[in-house]
């Protein structure tokens, strides 16, 4: 198997689950390395504070965080697929795995965090919703955060998944991810 590429199991779950529902799936197959290391790499762990991830399926972005320096305790993982919650236990000992609704984050959350997180790094298909639903949810994510921390998602797509508001969310893109398939960018967005 070449290196970097993985592993057929996870390609065949992610296909399954976008199968089942692929509003919810959005992908058919997992995050690349070189695009989860570009997403965690928006993210410092000297920062203190919990980390959320949003539709992390199999786990590459969380695999990324984890090299990049923050501990597994420091993790918050909300995935709606039970499998896919299920194996993100047994592959990450450790990170906290929340089955929930991303886009009920103030709920799914509620109680569960031990302070403000430094970000939010998300895998969801935000295309599939609406564009009022979009900005609820990513100022949902702000709200559990500590000022000016970002909420990074990456986009197959030329434009920005989340909608820019000046002055209300504001976002900078990434150079495009050529080792991905398909190729993406990541936008990290704050709220001013």
């Amino acid at each position: 198997m070449p290196l970097g590429k993985p592993p057929l199991k996870d390609e065949v779950r992610f296909l399954q689950s976008w199968f089942q529902n692929p509003l919810k799936t959005g992908a058919v197959s997992p995050s690349g390395p070189a695009l989860a290391k570009m997403m965690a790499r928006y993210l410092d762990p000297a920062h203190d504070g919990p980390v959320i991830e949003l539709g992390p399926g199999t786990g590459p972005v969380t695999k990324a965080l984890l090299e990049r320096g923050f501990s597994p305790e420091r993790l918050y993982l909300v995935e709606y697929n039970p499998d896919f919650c299920a194996l993100l236990r047994l592959r990450y000992p450790g990170v906290t795995v929340i089955q929930g609704d991303a886009y009920a984050l103030g709920k799914t959350l509620a109680g569960k965090l031990p302070g403000p997180a430094v970000g939010t790094i998300s895998s969801l298909p935000l295309f599939t919703m609406p564009q009022p639903e979009r900005h609820r949810m990513v100022n949902e994510a702000f709200d559990l955060c500590r000022p000016g921390a970002p909420f990074v998602q990456f986009t197959y797509a030329v434009v920005s998944p989340v909608p820019l508001l000046p002055g209300k969310i504001e976002g900078e893109v990434s150079p495009r991810v050529w080792r991905n398939l398909p190729p993406a960018r990541v936008w990290a967005y704050h709220r001013p």
